[in-house]
């Protein structure tokens, strides 16, 4: 569902082939009443003001929502894989997707990048899946933990504009410790950690052509494996995995063209002067009042860019 007229989203499903219905909410009523209109732009925004917030409804086979997904800007979204997960109701990894392994006999730790066939693009959100495979009796410690025993932990790092977010992790079981009189929480057989991630525009940005092919994220682990009697000692260790970057889809449309991006096909052109009719419409000077707030942010990068010099 968008803002679009009905032209637009029919042009755009046969162009790409989209076999179920697109739903044209002209005046943001729907939208509205879901309570996802976008607050961040204003009726001074001319033609964006009456977008929705990006996100999407996961529902069950009896239309209940088991699931959404919603962020404050389009350059922030999630992968398809993700919506597939949250309708199984698990983590499904390709066989193929891109991979690297560590650990030890009796904990096997892999790390793979679900999502997009495991390339990184501007503001979609990927998950890097850290599996451990635990052997018979042995189990990992959540927070908190007493002195002497160390929690597991995960830290993702990479280049400027590469971001990832806090990891999610699975439920725990509860384990009390006679000796220490204490009831911990631990991780028992496969227990996966999921880290969402993408990339800002400093990285990989829809107004430029990619700076590399792909980029070097580092993965530390942190871990102390135990059964019920005794422990291993803690152990650090580091995963590097290279990642594929990939450009982003843009309208044809003159302002997204020439910049190395992977561009629609067909013309967006027309579906822009309806937009842009129909907004000057209904708010006269609304797309004036647009031109010169967009000239003044234009004017004001410009003196920043001379000043750093």
């Amino acid at each position: 569902m968008s803002y679009d007229d009905q032209a637009t989203l029919g042009e755009f499903a046969r162009n790409q082939s989209i076999p179920y219905p697109l739903l044209s909410d002209l005046d943001s009523e729907v939208i509205r009443q879901y309570a996802i209109l976008n607050t961040e732009v204003s009726k001074d925004d001319a033609f964006l003001y009456g977008i929705p917030f990006p996100g999407v409804y996961v529902c069950d086979e009896d239309g209940r929502v088991c699931a959404k997904f919603f962020h404050d800007t389009y350059k922030k979204r999630d992968s398809p894989e993700s919506f597939i997960d949250a309708a199984l109701g698990k983590i499904v990894l390709a066989d193929d997707a891109p991979t690297v392994t560590g650990g030890e006999p009796d904990i096997k730790i892999s790390a793979t990048i679900h999502g997009g066939n495991g390339t990184l693009r501007q503001g979609v959100l990927r998950k890097l899946v850290l599996r451990f495979e635990l052997g018979d009796g042995l189990h990992l410690y959540s927070e908190p933990v007493p002195k002497g025993l160390v929690a597991t932990a995960v830290t993702v790092a990479g280049p400027p504009g590469f971001t990832a977010l806090e990891p999610q992790l699975p439920p725990t079981e509860p384990l009390y410790m006679d000796n220490l009189g204490v009831e911990l929480h631990v991780w028992s057989g496969v227990v996966d950690f999921v880290i969402p991630f993408y990339a800002k525009g400093e990285l990989a940005s829809e107004t430029r052509p990619l700076d590399a092919d792909s980029i070097e994220i580092s993965i530390e682990v942190r871990y102390q494996a135990c059964t019920d009697t005794e422990c291993l000692l803690p152990t650090t260790e580091t995963l590097t995995m290279p990642i594929e970057l990939d450009v982003v889809d843009v309208p044809k449309l003159a302002l997204h063209t020439g910049h190395g991006q992977r561009e629609g096909n067909y013309d967006s052109t027309p579906a822009l002067r309806r937009l842009l009719w129909r907004k000057v419409r209904q708010n006269p000077l609304g797309l004036f009042k647009f031109l010169w707030h967009s000239f003044r942010l234009e004017l004001a990068a410009r003196r920043r860019a001379r000043d750093s010099l």
